[in-house]
């Protein structure tokens, strides 16, 4: 079990580490709702064909990113349910920041009544 955990820690954190880059989350978008090669994600971005392939590299190591060969051809697609548990992890973190946040804004607002009392 622990070594399960691990490996699944592992993954968590190269997909983390993969969309840290705003290219490579530009990519993944690109290939959330369509499988591409790497010269249709270059032609819709503002990415060179070497630096797509490279990002592409790292994506596809961290999992998120599937290819598949057609001939001499390369497809990419995103594999939405390696994306699972950074979701997780995401909405826990958004969750937590706005109950920070509204903690914050009602303080403020008790704040700004007693003064105008």
């Amino acid at each position: 079990m622990q070594v399960r955990t691990r490996t699944s820690q592992v993954a968590l954190e190269d997909a983390m580490d993969a969309i840290v880059s705003p290219r490579r989350r530009q990519i993944l978008r690109l290939v959330w709702d369509a499988e591409r090669s790497a010269g249709e994600i270059a032609a819709a971005s503002d990415v060179s064909w070497p630096a797509v392939s490279q990002n592409l590299g790292v994506l596809k190591r961290s999992g998120l990113v599937i290819e598949r060969r057609a001939g001499t051809r390369r497809y990419y697609r995103a594999d939405r349910l390696a994306l699972g548990p950074l979701e997780v992890i995401l909405r826990q973190m958004w969750v937590r920041d706005v109950g920070r946040l509204k903690e914050l804004a009602e303080r403020e607002a008790r704040s700004r009544r007693g003064r105008n009392d």
